[in-house]
């Protein structure tokens, strides 16, 4: 099967400015993204997709094939489902490839479980699915939970009185670490444009994370929380290796 791994790094951003491009560990953010997506092996051809030049001249000094996005596809409305589809017309004009399937990997996620992107593809392989997504579960972030504020009341969203967290019923956020298309359901994008997820399809899976093993940046906070995990990770291999 052949698959389109495409990286996905929009210049700019309503949260943390710059969030592709800024250091951690000595590195740029989305350069992990970068070698997730090498040592993936279900990726048959990967490119990056950007409208900053600093992104795009980063994946050119690693030998990473690039796709400028046009105006109209870097902008805060624009969808994941039209970047993609511009990913893989451009892809499948300049090449002999054809894509199976497409995988988009947001940028600014330096921390991924591993294996996480093949078990995504593999599940979309064996299934014939339309669309793998990765899920992490909310835990004590469970709607359950939670209220809207009105003036300075609190209005629980659910009624009802669980206390335990064990008593809620499981349920599971995207996590942002991978998203698996099959071509068909990819497709089915240029026939409703107006529905940013119509190429997740009908039939959608998910492969599991546990909580924290994905760390997406959007916050000084999140640097920081990937700067704790990879240090540590560092320190346990240095162990490891004494």
């Amino acid at each position: 099967m052949n698959v389109l791994g495409v990286i996905l790094a929009r210049a700019g951003s309503e949260g943390l400015r710059g969030k592709h491009l800024r250091s951690l560990r000595g590195r740029p953010v989305i350069s992990y993204t970068f070698d997730h997506a090498r040592s993936a092996a279900s990726l048959t051809h990967v490119v990056v997709s950007s409208d900053c030049p600093h992104v795009l001249n980063l994946a050119a000094e690693v030998d990473l094939p690039t796709i400028r996005r046009p105006p109209t596809l870097a902008t805060a409305e624009a969808s994941v489902q039209a970047v993609l589809l511009q990913a893989l017309q451009t892809v499948e004009a300049d090449a002999m490839f054809r894509a199976d399937a497409v995988v988009a990997l947001y940028g600014n996620v330096p921390i991924r479980p591993d294996g996480i992107i093949d078990r995504a593809v593999k599940l979309l392989s064996e299934t014939g699915c339309d669309s793998v997504r990765s899920f992490c579960p909310v835990g004590k972030w469970h709607p359950a939970w939670m209220s809207r504020i009105e003036g300075d009341r609190a209005i629980p969203l659910q009624a009802g009185s669980i206390h335990r967290r064990q008593d809620l019923t499981a349920l599971y956020l995207h996590d942002g670490a991978v998203v698996a298309v099959s071509r068909g359901s990819m497709l089915r994008g240029l026939e409703r444009p107006d529905d940013p997820h119509a190429f997740f399809g009908e039939d959608r899976r998910a492969v599991l994370c546990g909580a924290g093993e994905t760390v997406e940046i959007d916050t000084e906070l999140d640097l920081l929380l990937a700067e704790t995990i990879l240090r540590q990770r560092s320190a346990g291999r240095m162990r490891m290796a004494s």
